[in-house]
């Protein structure tokens, strides 16, 4: 039997203040989000932050033992934060191998944990905690993306005997069904990313150094979308499906899935890119400014997200780029912050229009 389990606390104001060093972007501002219901700072490190598109639900991961009540293992587990009803929910009891993921309205939650001697994919049902498919039964599953909805999950997984091959595969929850998206000859890395309607699913070819997306209209894949002389690595599909991040060399691409056309973002490193295709995340290869920024792709403005050191990952910026998730050990991001460890914060560009 798998345990399941739910806890919520309601949350007063999390600890907030305006943004420090950030003088230069107007109408900005800064949370730290892995705080517990009476506003304590975590008692352990808290990282792998993502943001559904209206920027109401955050997951994240955390090894702290005080942001819900209650006594549960030690190690890392998921918690979910809902912005609006002010609460923070742990969800699931086992440790997260990589970063959770969120479907883009909230309601569940999905992460590979470690399984007897295997590693398996479960989703969980953010208002109940409870399992809603076990989705995986080979030897070993990657991290998963989930469509809007949470109908649709994209994973890699990996076979045993031998640990030769894996396949990129899509699983309606709903039906159980499963559509191969790519059979590959090895097991390196080859982490998918699904558009929200579960429509497109880019993947990438971690053995030839390839970037691929797959249309479930017509079951066929396009690519590489870096052309035949090149390598490149999936950064995120956007949620709309239109535009592909990859990175190749020291420049990021954003391609455009219905032109072909690719937009490079020269010497940075993409990490993520709003739900629209219109907002990309990265680190500059420059560390002497700041370490995350905000691109607008369309005017080319650039807003700064974090000065202090901080990292970010895929689904980290909501739609319009009004608020950006990262994780950071800097203690001058916001006011009393004295644990000592890694935070999860916030960015908010509230001079941006709501979408």
């Amino acid at each position: 039997m798998v345990a399941v389990c739910a806890v919520t606390a309601v949350l007063p104001a999390a600890a907030s203040a305006d943004a420090r060093g950030v003088a230069d972007d107007p109408g900005t501002g800064v949370e730290r989000l892995s705080v517990a219901a009476d506003g304590t700072q975590g008692d352990g490190a808290s990282a792998g932050a993502s943001i559904t598109p209206d920027g109401r639900h955050v997951v994240f991961s955390s090894s702290a033992g005080n942001l819900v009540p209650g006594s549960f293992p030690q190690g890392e587990v998921a918690y979910v934060r809902d912005r609006s009803a002010g609460q923070i929910k742990r969800v699931g009891t086992y440790p997260p191998l990589q970063p959770p993921v969120i479907s883009g309205d909230g309601a569940y939650l999905a992460y590979a944990t470690p399984w007897m001697r295997d590693v398996r994919t479960f989703s969980h049902r953010v208002s109940t905690g409870a399992i809603a498919g076990v989705n995986c039964s080979a030897h070993s599953c990657g991290q998963p993306s989930l469509s809007a909805e949470g109908r649709y999950l994209a994973l890699a997984v990996t076979f045993r005997p031998p640990l030769s091959s894996q396949r990129v595969e899509v699983q309606d929850q709903d039906t159980g069904t499963k559509e191969t998206v790519a059979d590959l000859g090895h097991t390196s890395a080859s982490r998918p990313s699904i558009s929200g309607d579960g429509r497109r699913v880019a993947y990438q070819d971690g053995r030839a150094g390839d970037v691929f997306v797959w249309d479930r209209t017509t079951g066929t894949s396009s690519g590489p979308l870096e052309g035949p002389s090149a390598t490149a690595s999936l950064v995120q599909l956007s949620d709309d499906g239109g535009k592909v991040v990859h990175r190749s060399g020291p420049d990021t691409y954003v391609h455009d899935v219905g032109s072909g056309t690719a937009q490079r973002v020269p010497n940075v490193r993409g990490l993520a890119v709003d739900p629209t295709g219109r907002h990309l995340l990265y680190a500059p290869h420059d560390t002497t400014g700041p370490a995350l920024v905000l691109r607008d792709l369309h005017t080319g403005t650039d807003r700064t997200v974090s000065r202090q050191p901080a990292t970010a990952g895929v689904d980290a910026v909501s739609a319009g780029g009004r608020h950006v998730v990262f994780q950071s050990a800097a203690d001058d991001i916001v006011p009393d912050d004295t644990n000592g460890t890694s935070d999860v914060f916030i960015r908010h560009f509230t001079d941006l229009p709501e979408r």
